[in-house]
């Protein structure tokens, strides 16, 4: 279905991004990854599925760093058909007590880098009448929780730019929409289950339990391959009318 195009995923080592990634280059697109941390094997993994895949180090709290790796990918593939904003940051801790160091990175990599590819992967959509941006945002994109201000309010932010960016290109082939998963098991949800079960005294099975009994009622996580199936649903000729929607994948946590 995707033969042809070219994504770009930020954050994309390991997780939600990979998964995406990998659910995108089943369809035949073309992988430019981007991420810390082991960069192998990832590529590996999306080699193997028949695909041309990159790899570009940019710090996502960086515009000058974005904008070399945007241009990297049109470099090497041509242009980004599709663009999922997918790098994040988190850090726990009340609003009066939060570092200013801490919030100034959520932001600039939960939402600020968002805004920086959008803005320079739009030309190149607009000019060929096509093109899809998944910003992945949160559930924290729809509603609050406790001592999260920053990550909050930086996923907030990604749900209005996923706005208004569908609205600017709504009489377009271009389309915007964020995706707002609940409880994903990745690397940063692992350290958050291994902060409680150190906190409560908890084994690691009833910390997990205790995290998703306190949001989620399917009792579940939301897996990385789900995800990246609702972003090639976005991504086909049934999403062409599917615009601006902060679409939630959560075990039922906003329908309570």
């Amino acid at each position: 279905m995707l033969k042809g195009k070219t994504a770009l995923v930020t954050g994309s080592t390991s997780g939600i991004g990979l998964g995406i990634a990998k659910a995108l280059a089943e369809q035949g697109a073309n992988i430019v990854l981007n991420g810390f941390g082991d960069t192998v094997g990832p590529q590996a993994e999306i080699s193997a599925l028949g695909v041309k895949v990159a790899y570009h180090g940019a710090d996502m709290s960086k515009a000058a760093e974005i904008e070399a790796m945007m241009k990297f990918a049109a470099d090497t593939f041509g242009q980004v058909d599709i663009l999922v904003n997918n790098a994040g940051i988190q850090h726990v801790a009340p609003v009066q007590d939060f570092p200013i160091e801490k919030w100034d990175a959520i932001i600039a990599i939960n939402l600020s880098s968002a805004f920086h590819a959008t803005r320079l992967a739009l030309p190149a959509m607009q000019k060929s009448n096509w093109g899809r941006i998944i910003n992945v945002a949160s559930i924290h994109g729809l509603v609050g929780s406790a001592d999260k201000s920053a990550y909050v309010a930086a996923k907030h932010g990604v749900v209005g730019l996923t706005k208004v960016t569908a609205l600017e290109n709504a009489t377009t082939g271009v389309t915007c929409n964020a995706i707002c998963p609940g409880w994903v098991l990745t690397p940063l949800v692992q350290k958050q289950v291994d902060a409680k079960a150190l906190d409560m005294g908890l084994s690691n099975e009833a910390a997990t339990k205790l995290l998703l009994q306190e949001k989620e009622p399917s009792m579940q996580f939301t897996t990385p391959e789900e995800l990246g199936a609702l972003a090639v649903f976005f991504c086909s000729s049934a999403g062409n009318n599917v615009r601006g929607v902060a679409w939630n994948m959560d075990g039922g946590w906003t329908a309570q």
